[in-house]
């Protein structure tokens, strides 16, 4: 299984979506864990070029390709995650790329590996008006709502959305957690955000921590 989940990395890294989709469906035949396809082979990859971007190692169509196989592979595995996962939901989360933003990667990362502790994820998908999510923290009532900018631009979005919910009675409802490459901590706490998460893996313990509260 290690040498399929190697193969499945190397895959991704080099945007061979064939490749991808075989050693993920061949993981899948052999019985290996869903969580670990997720997070061992396909998280893991795309961290790894995450990695490569900031160092200038890896360009543009080479992220927009592996991500796109990225979420081909997810959509393999997820319904054997369904499997493995407690059928009785208990939380909710509501994730979002704030308006003005086209960038979704983090946020499919993020998605998928919350999916993968139990939580149900509703994802709103990028550029994503304050207004559509007020409406689905109003319909679905998720314990979580995750905000995601990746350009300096679009970061008060995430404060405007946390105005609006507020301003709809619904902020005491939800806990926002914000992130993104150019989101910190002091603008979390500037912006009145419950929790703030400098990665996808560590946005699943930040998720976590809040719903224990």
């Amino acid at each position: 299984m290690d040498d399929t989940l190697q193969t499945l990395r190397e895959a991704i890294l080099a945007m061979d979506e064939e490749g991808a989709l075989a050693a993920t469906q061949k993981l899948l035949a052999g019985g290996a864990d869903p969580q670990v396809i997720l997070q061992t082979g396909l998280t893991e990859a795309m961290l790894e070029l995450g990695r490569r971007w900031n160092c200038g190692d890896a360009f543009l169509p080479e992220i927009v390709a592996a991500a796109d196989i990225f979420g081909k592979c997810s959509a393999a595995v997820e319904p054997a995650l369904a499997t493995t996962s407690s059928s009785d939901v208990q939380h909710h989360l509501v994730l979002a790329t704030v308006k003005g933003d086209l960038h979704d990667l983090g946020k499919n990362i993020v998605a998928a590996l919350v999916k993968t502790v139990g939580i149900k994820v509703h994802d709103l998908g990028k550029n994503v008006p304050a207004e559509r999510i007020v409406e689905a923290v109003r319909d679905i009532k998720p314990k979580l709502v995750g905000l995601s900018s990746l350009l300096t631009t679009t970061m008060p979005e995430q404060k405007r959305t946390i105005d609006e919910l507020h301003a709809a009675g619904l902020r005491s409802e939800v806990k926002i957690l914000v992130g993104g490459a150019p989101v910190t901590q002091a603008w979390a706490d500037e912006i009145g955000a419950d929790g703030y998460a400098p990665n996808a893996a560590e946005a699943v313990n930040v998720a976590l921590a809040l719903i224990a509260k």
